[in-house]
């Protein structure tokens, strides 16, 4: 676990800040070489279910998992995670899994407008170690789902506990605005969307759409 993380990487080279001695950042290490490299979305869906396990029971439904692997509380960003995949023949050798979560920190630099810690939220500190150990012990669990094989079981929960799930909300693509709902996830990780505008169903990957508050 950092102390102090300063350049800290998200999805798509995006930056992650933190305070030092005030949140969670760490990694894990893990070798599922079970895993076909089609399914690695499911890896994906089994860290982010970990996290939302240890949370949940603090925060309450006000928690949600935002597509792809954001942790959200109401329409505030807690945290996330980038999974870093090694592949050897068709399979996933080993997976580096970073996440980081906003703890104790009580101010973001400009530009993070959006983001929350779980001090902000409940107005007290909390201890990071007994945190991580919360955290470890639940992605533990979900991993050992995901090896033994109930895939559709992590499918469907990381599905209800989706931000924005059967809610008509604002979206964006390079080119075009409009009014939808997500509908689900592709197996592969693709979002769901239909377009209310024309009921059309519409698939996108990563960075593909932006979620417009």
């Amino acid at each position: 676990m950092a102390e102090n993380q300063y350049a800290g990487r998200g999805q798509q080279q995006n930056t992650w800040y933190t305070e030092p001695g005030k949140n969670l950042t760490f990694s894990v290490l893990l070798k599922p070489s079970f895993l076909p490299v089609t399914a690695q979305f499911d890896l994906i869906r089994t860290i982010s279910l970990g996290v939302f396990d240890a949370l949940e029971p603090l925060l309450g439904d006000k928690l949600k998992i935002k597509w792809p692997n954001d942790i959200y509380y109401n329409d505030n960003k807690l945290g996330g995670m980038l999974i870093e995949n090694l592949v050897q023949a068709s399979r996933i050798k080993s997976s580096v899994v970073g996440i980081g979560l906003n703890i104790n920190q009580e101010c973001f630099a400009d530009g993070l407008s959006n983001a929350v810690s779980l001090k902000q939220i409940l107005h007290q500190d909390y201890d990071l170690n007994t945190l991580l150990s919360e955290i470890c012990r639940h992605v533990e669990a979900w991993y050992l789902s995901l090896k033994a094989g109930k895939t559709a079981y992590i499918r469907e929960t990381y599905l209800s506990r989706l931000y924005w799930l059967n809610e008509q909300r604002g979206f964006k693509t390079l080119d075009n605005e409009f009014a939808g709902t997500i509908k689900g996830v592709r197996d592969n990780g693709l979002l769901v969307v239909r377009n209310d505008n024309n009921d059309e169903e519409l698939e996108f990957s990563l960075k593909e759409i932006e979620f417009v508050r």
